[in-house]
């Protein structure tokens, strides 16, 4: 809206330029206040439907699904640990620093693994790999689209997201084939962006919806993941990580720009932001997939993934900031940067090793937002974030609750934070809900969606927490 009025008065003074150009004779000749006021009526109209045609259209979440797997593929920390020593591929040193990880990481004995698994195979291969994306995948849709009600043949826009595994055909097409997708489908596929692809995905989405020239209405994005062919079976500490918190998950989202449907959505996208860090090198190479020594391929964590993700944050913040902060906190967290400069130089001179998330302004997001969907990277990261940004333990429940119940399911994360505010039908009618995803490269990515009615434990019965929302949130984490 603020763009808009500038937009709207720019119009009018070009439109009131042209009509006195061509008209200024006449109004030299014959001056009368009838003709003046119908001048200044053209004028406005011309505007108007300026204005009006040049807006950029409001995207919509009619609706979303996450993918439940069956209550059989449940793994807690003793199927873990049989499935290591099954494989006979690690050192025992290996095997009980991935059962330390593991008693730390703050994921309940629920999660859910690959097939495969449980199976008696030692690994995952492409058929394996292909099966646990597509399942995820289709589950997904076909809930959303039963729940929608909106045919497949009305979907002219496609986007799958899939941090680590990248299929040819890929699996935007696996969907195009499974569906019958007509011809017109515009359909992308984006792959090795890690965590944050979800929220890329649904950014991509919403900025076609917005400013596409053709006849876009509806937008399915679809989230998944195949963590199988990225188990890592060698001894590098950095990358036996990945063992202990990534778990099998996915979500479907329907966007539409069509106005007639305001009515059944969920959600308004008010506003999305990207940044990233990838020219810093080690930002770049803060989660990393490589070989290791014995040239076996997993994905590494390099120790200072927290500081780097903090760095980024901060930087994020600034850029988001002025977009949605009540004027009363952006004059607020102005001043506190200002005054804090010097402080921050001397704190650090006296004590290298302090934080800088100690000393550091940062704004009072609670006063942006009603509900905050933070990035379930783990359990370090969830502290992280809640401490960098001031944030009570209730502020990030939903974080800390779905990484116990489900895991890190990487892209598709933040959508399972807001099944669970939904569940416990927190969300309000004109509440703003803040998902923040980070993401390998390295990205800081956000959503900012203000909700259009109130939450509730879904009539179709398809919420994810549906069996176990009785018993969250965890007295102790």
């Amino acid at each position: 809206m603020c763009r808009g009025i500038p937009t709207l008065l720019l119009l009018l003074l070009l439109s009131a330029l042209l009509l006195y150009c061509i008209n200024s004779d006449l109004l030299m000749q014959n001056y009368d206040s009838r003709f003046v006021l119908f001048a200044f009526l053209w004028c406005g109209l011309v505007a108007l439907l300026g204005y009006l045609s040049t807006r950029p259209r409001a995207v919509l979440l009619l609706d979303y699904a996450c993918f439940l797997p069956d209550v059989d593929r449940k793994c807690g920390l003793e199927v873990c640990e049989y499935f290591v020593r099954r494989t006979g591929r690690y050192s025992g040193a290996s095997e009980d620093f991935m059962s330390s990880i593991y008693r730390k990481s703050g994921l309940g004995g629920e999660t859910y693994v690959p097939a495969f698994i449980f199976r008696g195979e030692t690994e995952a291969g492409l058929v394996a790999a292909r099966e646990e994306a597509e399942e995820g995948m289709t589950l997904a849709v076909d809930q959303l689209l039963a729940k929608t009600g909106v045919p497949v043949s009305a979907v002219d826009l496609l986007v799958v997201a899939c941090g680590m595994f990248a299929p040819s055909p890929s699996l935007a097409a696996v969907l195009l084939r499974r569906y019958g997708l007509p011809e017109s489908t515009a359909a992308y596929n984006l792959s090795g962006m890690g965590c944050s692809s979800g929220v890329s995905a649904v950014d991509l989405a919403a900025r076609v919806l917005r400013g596409s020239r053709r006849r876009v209405r509806y937008a399915l994005v679809v989230v998944t993941e195949s963590i199988g062919p990225n188990w890592y079976f060698g001894d590098d500490r950095s990358m036996l990580v990945t063992n202990c918190i990534f778990r099998v998950g996915g979500a479907a989202v329907l966007l539409t720009n069509d106005p007639a449907q305001r009515g059944a959505a969920r959600m308004e996208l008010v506003r999305s932001l990207r940044t990233h860090h990838g020219a810093d090198d080690a930002s770049y190479r803060a989660a990393f997939q490589q070989e290791d020594e014995a040239g076996t391929t997993g994905v590494a964590l390099r120790k200072d993934l927290i500081r780097v993700a903090g760095a980024g944050l901060r930087a994020h913040i600034r850029s988001l900031a002025p977009k949605v902060l009540p004027w009363s906190q952006l004059l607020l967290y102005t001043y506190q940067t200002l005054t804090t400069a010097n402080w921050r130089q001397q704190a650090a001179a006296a004590d290298p090793d302090k934080q800088a998330d100690d000393v550091a302004a940062v704004p009072d997001f609670r006063r942006a937002f009603e509900h905050m969907c933070v990035h379930t990277g783990g359990k370090a990261v969830i502290e992280a974030v809640g401490r960098l940004m001031r944030l009570e333990e209730e502020v990030t429940e939903a974080a800390r609750m779905t990484l116990h119940r489900f895991g890190n399911t990487s892209s598709s994360l933040v959508l399972y934070e807001l099944a669970y505010l939904d569940a416990k039908g927190r969300v309000k009618r004109g509440d703003r809900v803040w998902m923040l995803a980070f993401g390998t490269g390295f990205k800081v990515c956000s959503l900012v969606w203000r909700a259009l009615r109130d939450s509730a434990m879904d009539a179709a019965g398809d919420n994810p927490w549906k069996d176990c929302i009785h018993r969250y949130p965890l007295k102790a984490w």
